[in-house]
């Protein structure tokens, strides 16, 4: 997570609400990976000081959206209510959930559907097989853009100006032996994606894991979100993915497509 205190002073300004956007941040510093966490913890994570940090929690706690054990806070499930609004009326979740299960289903794997968010990947849909992985994914969940396939489809439609800026304010960090941490490397990966149409990553994000995604179009043709399926690395290889999966997932896609504004 980048130091958000920066961009919250940048945006400053009579009408913004300093308090609000920290708290923001400090709920947005709790993850699938990180769901306990202390006030230094967060305060490092974010940028925003122990104090103010502390205030934050004491009001999420006592709105019952967070709650303290000790020196450790986790969030409630009443935080489930801020993005429900959104979860259950825009189209990437309403209109592409059936469309996902049958794809998941078409292929016997793991499907998903992302936008990119802040930096981000944000989930927005997802249709699970009862293969587990140990990454857990869910809608809502975040993964970095740049070592995921869904991320590096997204990435590539960004014009130059705009990935610049991205690679200024995202650290390239390993999470594999295999993960590319190069700037310069990562932007001739992200031109081939534009080429090809489609991204390819190979245990860079976790050991045993392959995923493919594809971009999924608007009317307009601009890309909106991409689409992917995961596996288990040992069962089913690049290759393999390549022949037999890319095509059916690019169909999904275009079927998606007609549903999207």
């Amino acid at each position: 997570m980048n130091n958000i205190c920066e961009e919250i002073d940048a945006l400053a300004g009579p009408d913004f609400m300093t308090s609000l956007a920290r708290g923001l941040a400090v709920l947005r510093a709790f993850s699938d990976q990180r769901r306990s966490l202390t006030i230094a913890q967060i305060s490092h994570r974010t940028g925003i000081s122990r104090a103010a940090v502390r205030r934050c929690l004491h009001t999420l706690c006592a709105l019952g959206y967070a709650e303290a054990d000790g020196t450790l806070f986790t969030l409630q499930s009443k935080v489930l209510t801020l993005g429900y609004s959104y979860l259950s009326s825009t189209p990437l979740t309403v209109s592409t959930a059936p469309y996902l299960n049958g794809l998941s289903r078409k292929l016997n794997e793991s499907c998903s559907l992302a936008v990119l968010q802040e930096d981000e990947i944000l989930y927005v849909a997802r249709s699970a097989t009862a293969r587990i992985i140990s990454v857990s994914l869910n809608t809502g969940s975040r993964l970095p853009a740049y070592c995921t396939s869904m991320g590096r489809v997204l990435l590539a439609q960004l014009d130059e100006e705009a990935l610049d800026a991205y690679l200024a304010r995202v650290k390239l960090q390993a999470y594999t032996e295999k993960t590319v941490v190069s700037a310069s490397r990562l932007r001739s990966i992200l031109a081939e994606v534009r080429r090809n149409g489609y991204a390819l990553n190979d245990e860079e994000l976790e050991t045993g894991l392959h995923s493919l995604a594809v971009p999924v179009r608007g009317a307009a043709g601009n890309v909106l979100a991409a689409l992917n399926v995961g596996v288990q690395a040992s069962r089913v290889s690049a290759a393999y993915m390549l022949e037999v999966f890319l095509p059916t997932l690019q169909e999904g896609a275009q079927e998606l497509s007609v549903l999207l504004p």
